[in-house]
């Protein structure tokens, strides 16, 4: 099989279709500009069949035995697992991701469907007391109904496995719109492991498609009774908005402007730990993780000896052809980005920052570049920086980090390094954030523990019993044993 010939299509109601749009999607390599694919886009009458469709086939879905739901997720991993090799190498084509980076995302994507198995199994019903005599209360907890999945390029066959898999496992339906930079990984790719897997007709669609073309069909549509989206805080204000005057619930993981921050109590070796967990925490994936250490915090007293590690270890950073199981720095996902992350240094220097290194960029192709001296004041402190180019910012012990870190309007992800761990948890408990990772990389992904932001990144969360929460809902069922008296 071509995935980039099979897959790149729009998969409604069971079929694999041509779009009716009149313009197509192009789907490049980002490393070389190879053409991989032409899709023609949906229009909004397809997005209203796949919302058709889902809503159709849910019905029975809902009330299908969730063990016989989950063993449609045992077929689904064991396919990933069988096809672990060239799903590793659709990623790294159509998204730049590096082999290591690659193999980091297939892998997560099978706990979080080994999660998904035992999710089928999860709702639980209640038995609640009431103030009345023979009355009992029952709260079951029941599927939504039709779930809207909007996902981003990044990491389109994990992210978008986080919100389907649960999804469908719990006994919903669902219409997937993959980000146009990875239509395949993000959408042709998962409906294709359904579909052998036994998955029915209708109950998972992948439409491929711009706002552009549709405008905001896909979430005003009366079908969706949740929008999963993942991608910046600017769209996801958008969606939100959107949703919630429609009255739709929107779960939405965006944009982060993460820090690291190390204390002052490390030794030699707790340092040389440290830089390696900032050189992961910013440089998986060229930087484009919303989880991504956009800044590294360094008390001022240990400043000297981790800048002089973490600088030597960025300039020891192989960048070049993601196939190369070398290659540690691949391409950004495309010229725009490439462009912008150019004129974003340039305006750092421009306002007295100090380039310690200054990585070149060829193409998408866009070498480490580590800044220091940036203002406090400076944009560049409070935006997501998506891509790899880290600031270095020293602080004067622990309550200024605290106020540093929480100065960011952003709250995802962060981590704090010491030799001291309930001091870390402590420091870890004043930073607003959604996640806080003690002598840990701040890009960290597990499927039983809840994943989401504060402020600017995001609303709700998914993962373990938060995915319960976010695609099913409870209903109050009461049953009066006997007579009982009524207010008129």
């Amino acid at each position: 099989m071509s995935y980039f010939t099979d897959l790149a299509h729009q998969y409604i109601d069971g079929e694999w279709r041509t779009g009716s749009g009149s313009w197509d999607i192009i789907d490049f390599n980002p490393y070389n500009g190879e053409k991989l694919a032409a899709i023609t886009v949906a229009t909004a009458l397809e997005v209203d069949e796949a919302y058709r469709a889902a809503e159709r086939a849910q019905r029975v879905w809902a009330v299908t035995n969730p063990y016989t739901r989950r063993l449609v997720f045992e077929r689904v991993l064991r396919l990933v697992e069988e096809r672990q090799d060239e799903i590793v190498e659709a990623i790294i084509d159509e998204l730049g991701g590096t082999r290591l980076k690659a193999v980091y995302e297939v892998r997560t994507a099978q706990e979080f469907l080994r999660e998904a198995i035992q999710l089928a199994l999860r709702p639980e019903g209640r038995i609640l007391p009431s103030p009345v005599d023979g009355k009992e209360n029952r709260v079951y907890r029941l599927p939504v109904g039709v779930v809207g999945v909007i996902s981003p390029f990044n990491f389109p066959f994990l992210v978008g496995l986080k919100s389907v898999a649960p999804a469908l496992a719990l006994g919903n339906a669902v219409v997937v719109k993959p980000n146009q930079n990875a239509p395949v990984v993000g959408g042709g790719l998962i409906a294709k492991l359904f579909e052998d897997a036994e998955l029915p007709a209708g109950l998972l669609n992948v439409v491929v498609t711009d706002i552009a073309e549709i405008g905001d069909a896909l979430i005003e549509h009366p079908v969706p009774k949740v929008i999963s989206f993942a991608g910046s805080d600017r769209v996801g204000r958008h969606v939100g908005a959107v949703a919630g005057s429609h009255f739709k619930r929107a779960i939405l993981e965006l944009s982060g402007n993460s820090a690291l921050v190390v204390l002052d109590d490390l030794d030699e070796e707790g340092l040389d730990y440290a830089v390696d967990a900032a050189v992961a925490s910013r440089f998986i994936y060229q930087g484009q993780v919303c989880t991504s250490a956009n800044q590294i915090m360094v008390d001022r007293s240990v400043e000297r000896e981790f800048t002089e590690k973490f600088v030597a270890r960025v300039k020891s950073l192989k960048a070049g052809d993601p196939r190369d199981p070398e290659t540690q720095i691949g391409p950004v996902i495309n010229t725009s980005q490439a462009d912008a992350l150019a004129a974003l240094v340039d305006q750092a220097l421009a306002e007295g920052a100090t380039a310690l290194v200054r990585g070149r960029t060829r193409g998408n192709l866009v070498e480490p570049t580590v800044l220091t001296g940036v203002a406090e004041d400076s944009a560049l402190m409070r935006q997501e920086i998506f891509g790899p180019v880290v600031l270095l910012v020293p602080f004067d012990g622990e309550e200024e980090a605290v106020r540093l870190a929480n100065s960011s309007p952003y709250g995802l992800s962060g981590a704090v390094h010491t030799s001291d761990v309930e001091r870390g948890v402590s420091f870890a408990r004043r930073i607003e954030t959604g996640m806080m990772h003690v002598n840990g990389s701040t890009v960290q992904d597990e499927p039983m523990v809840a994943f989401g932001g504060e402020k600017s990144s995001g609303v709700g969360r998914l993962a373990g019993d938060s995915a319960v929460e976010a695609f099913t809902t409870q209903k109050w069922i009461s049953v009066q044993h006997g007579r009982t008296h009524f207010p008129l």
